[in-house]
């Protein structure tokens, strides 16, 4: 039986720290969904297209990751994939308490959903999708948060 996770997230736009995740992810499962979940009430940066195309071109050597637009919540997703777990990034204590609440209704929306942690590297504990486009809006050099495959697209948002 394949096991498929999902990894989901606004990733508007998607930081090196993401593709750290989607990477050591896919060593733990066959397949790795990275689910865009849209949410109409928040307006992005970026379209929901074009986070797709971003993870796409920053994940295109890892055959087994395959990003995906969903609407609505996780555990809708989780269902239509029959995905195995959430996997979710934590950078620090804090993230840690909102994730485990979230974890928590998930658990009880969808009875057996599994959350699993994984810690971020120290060194990217500090990016954000937030700080990104911060960074990018004052013309600093955000290039290093980032896979280079999208820094060419970021930086044109904010030069516009």
């Amino acid at each position: 039986m394949e096991r498929t996770c999902i990894f989901s997230g606004s990733f508007d736009p998607v930081t090196a720290g993401h593709v750290d995740i989607i990477r050591r992810a896919s060593a733990l499962f066959d397949r790795v969904i990275v689910a865009v979940l849209h949410n109409p009430a928040k307006t992005g940066c970026f379209s929901v297209e074009e986070r797709l195309d971003m993870i796409r071109r920053a994940c295109a050597g890892l055959p087994q990751v395959e990003a995906r637009a969903f609407a609505g919540m996780l555990v809708d997703a989780v269902e239509a994939t029959g995905a195995v777990a959430v996997v979710r990034g934590l950078r620090s204590v804090a993230d840690y308490e909102s994730e485990r609440a979230m974890a928590q209704f998930n658990s009880e929306l969808r009875p057996g959903t599994e959350t699993v942690f994984l810690m971020t590297r120290p060194e990217q504990a500090h990016i954000s999708s937030s700080t990104v486009k911060e960074l990018a809006s004052l013309g600093a050099d955000f290039s290093a948060y980032v896979p280079q495959c999208n820094v060419e697209t970021i930086r044109s948002r904010f030069n516009q």
